[in-house]
């Protein structure tokens, strides 16, 4: 009995030890498997994200490539904005906001051949004379990936191998993991592109006097910036002064900041602002505008427009800065309506402008203008259309030019070329008639503009303007008018 329990106790202890063992050897090599299994899973997967990386990059620079290659029919059709704009200042004129009625503008010659410039498309040797409106932002000029920031471009990224297989894993390159771990990113050395860029400083100056003894003065500096994005936002302030025969004079501050930026083929523009007085109460002020080709702008193989359809929507709001009685009487009006801009061919252009305003005193008003020109080399002919018309006439209760029913009609003979290198003019007479309360009368403007290019960097505009064009009720007397403008532009 105990000889049979010795042996059993003997075989069920041999059998123990080496279960024990068998069971340490299990666990010995199911560790060495894992470890085995874990390194080699470590490895394929730095593998992978390697060629992942590779591709990205690949993909990535392709990309940058593709995006960065706008079309310049595209960037031409912006172009056409800013004559869309200088439409508005030729032949007959227009009320704008500040109440002024055949403003003299500046307007290039036929159209000149593109150029690549950093803002786009330019055209070669345009004369930066061409301004729009006062109070009107400048449209601006711009590659579409500036302004969307869908297409906005992605950073830039290490050029990929030159041959198509993807980088050599650790063990190919026979370098171990933690060599390639701990290895620095590169950083890149090209300095950091600025929020914002000073593009240029403009300022305006407009004097304008007639024989009735009012006299209006506006001197205006507007500063540009150039943000990252390539949008642009603006800063207006300055010094504008109205004076009338026997009416204290009054003393204008503005202060307004406008943005402009493009969606598309969309331009979009807008700003606001605020305007102080010397003895009246702070006004606000404020426009926007939307514009858009209707059709696609078609460019000759020298950079020529040779047709395009453009059409914006156009809203303002802010004093009625026509005279000291209109600004005492604190008469603000909201403006709005369509303009339209159509090149025939390369040198036939119609532009057609449709205001509605509304004015805090109750009153509304309707204008419209309408401009056909041709050009002749240097030369153009123009006939410009102008209709304007008020619900009531309030002129001697809120102090505004407010006929029931004008009309001006004219042609326009105009020349503009080089007289130096340095200098460029341009001469236009505009000779019709004017209808105010069924009487006709004549309506002649004579205007000069000479732009001088100081530097590279700095012009300076001159202008000179005298119209008989009615801007206040005289009764049976004759009505004249002298105009000064100017501006002096720097870029930076």
């Amino acid at each position: 009995m105990a000889d049979s329990f010795r042996r059993y106790f003997f075989v069920s202890q041999s059998s123990f030890y080496t279960e024990f063992i068998l069971g340490c050897l299990q666990i010995k090599l199911g560790l060495i498997c894992s470890i085995g299994i874990w390194i080699l899973s470590e490895a394929k997967l730095q593998a992978a994200q390697a060629h992942q990386n590779w591709k990205l990059s690949s993909e990535l620079t392709e990309q940058v490539t593709t995006v960065n290659n706008p079309e310049s029919v595209v960037q031409y059709s912006t172009r056409i904005s800013h004559k869309l704009e200088m439409q508005r200042c030729k032949g007959a004129g227009e009320q704008g906001s500040r109440g002024e009625f055949n403003v003299p503008c500046s307007f290039p010659s036929a159209p000149l051949p593109l150029c690549s410039s950093a803002q786009g498309f330019e055209r070669c040797g345009e004369k930066s004379g061409s301004r729009p409106l006062p109070y009107r932002l400048p449209i601006l000029m711009a590659a579409p990936e500036n302004f969307n920031p869908d297409l906005r471009l992605p950073p830039v990224l290490p050029e990929p191998p030159q041959n198509s297989s993807p980088p050599k894993t650790s063990t190919e390159s026979g370098k171990p993991d933690a060599v390639l771990e701990s290895s620095p990113p590169k950083t890149s050395t090209e300095p950091r592109t600025p929020d914002a860029v000073l593009e240029s400083i403009d300022t305006d100056y407009h004097y304008e006097s007639d024989n009735f003894g009012q006299t209006n003065f506006f001197l205006e500096p507007t500063v540009k910036f150039r943000l990252s994005n390539g949008n642009k936002i603006f800063f207006r302030t300055g010094f504008n002064y109205f004076g009338q025969r026997g009416v204290e004079s009054i003393t204008n501050f503005p202060l307004q900041i406008g943005w402009q930026g493009k969606i598309g083929q969309v331009t979009l523009q807008t700003a606001a602002g605020v305007d102080m007085f010397n003895r009246l109460p702070t006004a606000i002020n404020l426009n926007a505008k939307v514009e858009a080709p209707i059709s696609s702008p078609q460019v000759s193989t020298s950079g020529q427009l040779l047709s395009a359809v453009v059409l914006s929507g156009n809203l303002e709001q802010g004093p009625y800065k026509s005279n000291v009685r209109t600004l005492e009487n604190q008469i603000t009006a909201w403006r709005f309506g369509p303009d339209l801009f159509w090149q025939i061919d390369r040198n036939t252009s119609l532009f057609s402008s449709l205001r509605l305003g509304n004015y805090n005193d109750g009153n509304s008003d309707v204008q419209s203008f309408s401009r056909l020109e041709r050009k002749f080399g240097q030369f153009s002919l123009a006939a410009n259309l102008f209709t304007w018309s008020f619900d009531r006439d309030l002129e001697h209760t809120s102090g505004y030019f407010s006929p029931p029913d004008f009309l001006v009609y004219n042609g326009e003979v105009a020349w503009e070329g080089d007289i130096a290198s340095f200098l460029r003019c341009r001469l236009a007479a505009n000779l019709g008639r004017q209808r105010l309360k069924g009487e006709f009368d004549n309506a002649n403007t004579y205007q000069t503009r000479c732009t001088v290019k100081l530097s590279p960097n700095i012009e300076a505009d001159l202008g000179y303007s005298f119209s008989n064009v009615r801007n206040q009720e005289t009764g049976g007397s004759s009505y004249g008018s002298d105009s000064f403008t100017g501006q002096l532009r720097v870029k930076f």
